[in-house]
C-alpha cells in the first residue's frame, strides 16, 4: 500500500482529503504543521507528500527547501497543494521539480488521479 503524508492545517480539508485517499486504497498519515511533517517523514518514509504552504509555525516553503536539499528526502515526490499563489512560489516549485496545484481548482477526485499519476496505483 502506498503511503502519503498530508501536511494540511485546515481540519475539514485534511479530513476530506484523507478520507478520499484512504477510500482509494492509500495509507494516509496526517499532520497539521511542517515541523510535525518533517518528523513523520523520518519515521514513516512516505511515497508522496501533499504539502500546504500556509501553515502554523514553519511555512510550507521552508519545509520544501529542507526536504529537497536533504539527500535522504530529496527524491520523495511532493505536490504543493495550496491556495497561496505567487510568482515566487511557482518559481520555487519549478526549481525543485514539484507539482503546484491550487486547491480551489481541484476536486478530491482530481487529487486522487494526480496522486496515482505521481506514485502509481495502490500496491
Amino acid at each position: 500500500m502506498k503511503k502519503i503524508l498530508l501536511i494540511e492545517d485546515e481540519k475539514i480539508l485534511s479530513e476530506m482529503y484523507e478520507t478520499r485517499l484512504k477510500r482509494e486504497g492509500f495509507e494516509v498519515i496526517n499532520t497539521r504543521d511542517a515541523e510535525g511533517g518533517l518528523e513523520l517523514i523520518k519515521k514513516e518514509k512516505p511515497d508522496l507528500i501533499l504539502l500546504d504552504l500556509l501553515l502554523p509555525g514553519m511555512q510550507g516553503q521552508e519545509a520544501l527547501r529542507i526536504l529537497k536539499e536533504d539527500p535522504k528526502t530529496k527524491d520523495i515526490p511532493i505536490i504543493i497543494f495550496s491556495n497561496y499563489d505567487t510568482p515566487e512560489v511557482r518559481k520555487e516549485a519549478e526549481k525543485y521539480g514539484v507539482r503546484y496545484i491550487l486547491k480551489a481548482n481541484v476536486t478530491t477526485r482530481d487529487l486522487v488521479e494526480l496522486v496515482k499519476r505521481e506514485i502509481g496505483e495502490k500496491k
